[in-house]
């Protein structure tokens, strides 16, 4: 299996390669050649097997340059009962018939990324030591994907952790989660922006080839592709335990801000999981969802980009929405790049034709919805009423617009993204009660910080990582 950008660099490469490159030295992202086809006797085979084995199943499809019992051995090792609190890692929480959210948030940082991020220290650490190199890994985050990466990247050998996130935009215990760490290759970098700030840097760094190789600078954002290839599995085991027979088909609504968690169940679909539709829910910061509703993609700017009380989602520059632009463009690189690389540098927007826009709508099922502060409020309270499940805040806007596109027959299936306790003055807002957390959290936001806070400058960001590898 060789990889490809999305911007028509002909070069291919192996896994091992990307794992450690992150984005492509014409500014693309990797995506395989193909994409490996699942057929009804596979899917049967499937069905049934444990969390870590359904991970080596598809992995092993997708990664051929390790060997096949190294790399079962990692993912045996990555996702435990130990590590993610049930023997089913990702179960179903049902709550009426035809209704359910898939529980991700059970990992160490009670976020949906752990899925990932877990499983991407494993592998850096492997081929790591299998160069005999090291790694400066350069991440931002918008409130959950920088915890994850710091928790299972900490202590680990040959890799140093350079963590950007918008100063003040996220939840305290988000902060607390992150800033509390006191493992020494770990460094977080608060800036005076916006998460699309952090990302722009992480990406302009990236994008600079000779520091990028002089000071071996890695990703852990979804813009990798193992940690999307990881979040593929979560969505056939979610089919697996919400289905009786191969033949069904489910929908998934999936809360998104940076296109990632999405992207991984369009590979799906394209691998041939039976998924009728996936559903786009985005919050007040809703480029997504005019894209997907008018065919305009049209990213804000920093002043644009609201502050809001799901702030994981607070994204107008969705990285991973030009994987499905590569796909939905018939892998038309050149097409891309002019689009990314050219229309929205200078516009500020790009359009489809009309074209574009009718091969989307007949070939790939996407659907999207809008949630608003009112809204999240009102659905917290409705799944506590109803349903009797408390569900933080990016999973409240994924069940609203659930509620709204599902469609009778099909099941749904809303992913969902942290636990409340991560969100708690949202929760006490809704429910008049603080959420609980797990044990051993109780002082979190107490305990002492290591934080450096600096303006938006690609520059000082460079520095830092200069002055501390």
């Amino acid at each position: 299996m060789n990889y490809l950008s999305t911007r028509g660099d002909p070069a291919a490469r192996h896994f091992s390669d990307i794992l450690l490159e992150g984005l492509a030295p014409d500014g693309g992202l990797y995506l395989p050649q193909t994409y490996p086809q699942v057929d009804a006797a596979t899917l049967a085979r499937w069905r049934g097997l444990a969390y870590a084995d359904l991970a080596f199943e598809i992995l092993s499809l997708y990664i051929d340059d390790i060997p096949a019992a190294d790399l079962k051995a990692l993912t045996q090792r990555t996702y435990t009962e130990a590590v993610f609190g049930t023997p089913q890692i990702t179960p179903l929480k049902p709550l009426e018939p035809g209704l359910a959210l898939v529980a991700l948030s059970n990992g160490p940082t009670l976020a949906f990324k752990d899925m990932a991020m877990q499983l991407l220290g494993q592998l850096f650490e492997y081929e790591l030591k299998r160069r005999g190199e090291t790694l400066n890994i350069l991440g931002a985050t918008s409130g959950d994907t920088g915890s994850a990466a710091e928790y299972a990247m900490r202590g680990k050998a040959g890799i140093q952790v350079f963590m950007l996130s918008p100063h003040g935009r996220m939840s305290p215990f988000q902060q607390a989660q992150m800033f509390s760490l006191k493992e020494p290759n770990i460094h977080n970098l608060a800036l005076h922006g916006v998460f699309d700030d952090c990302q722009d840097i992480v990406k302009a760094v990236s994008n600079d080839l000779a520091f990028k190789r002089q000071y071996r600078i890695g990703t852990v954002n979804s813009i990798n592709w193992a940690r999307l290839l990881a979040q593929v599995v979560y969505y056939f085991a979610a089919y697996f335990q919400a289905t009786r027979s191969d033949q069904e088909r489910v929908s998934f609504t999936v809360p998104s801000g940076n296109f990632g968690n999405v992207c991984a169940g369009h590979v799906a679909r394209m691998m041939g999981l039976p998924i009728d539709r996936l559903v786009v829910a985005t919050n007040e910061n809703d480029v997504l969802d005019e894209f997907f509703r008018t065919g305009v993609y049209r990213p804000r700017g920093a002043a644009q980009t609201l502050e809001t009380s799901s702030p994981s989602m607070d994204i107008s520059k969705a990285s991973n929405f030009e994987r499905f632009v590569f796909d939905l463009l018939d892998r038309d690189g050149a097409r891309v790049r002019q689009l990314f690389g050219e229309q929205l540098a200078t516009q500020g927007y790009f359009e489809l034709s009309a074209e574009e826009r009718a091969r989307m709508s007949a070939r790939f099922g996407f659907a999207s919805g809008r949630s608003t502060h009112a809204d999240r409020v009102a659905t917290i309270q409705r799944c506590h009423r109803q349903y009797g499940q408390i569900i933080d805040t990016h999973t409240a806007d994924g069940l609203k617009v659930a509620l709204e596109q599902r469609q009778a027959g099909t099941p749904m299936l809303v992913l969902e993204t942290a636990l409340p306790a991560k969100f708690a003055a949202t929760i006490e807002e809704a429910l008049g009660v603080v959420p609980p957390r797990p044990a051993g959290l109780d002082d979190l936001e107490s305990r002492p910080k290591r934080v450096q806070v600096m303006p938006v400058s690609v520059d000082r960001v460079k520095q830092f990582i200069v002055d501390h590898v």
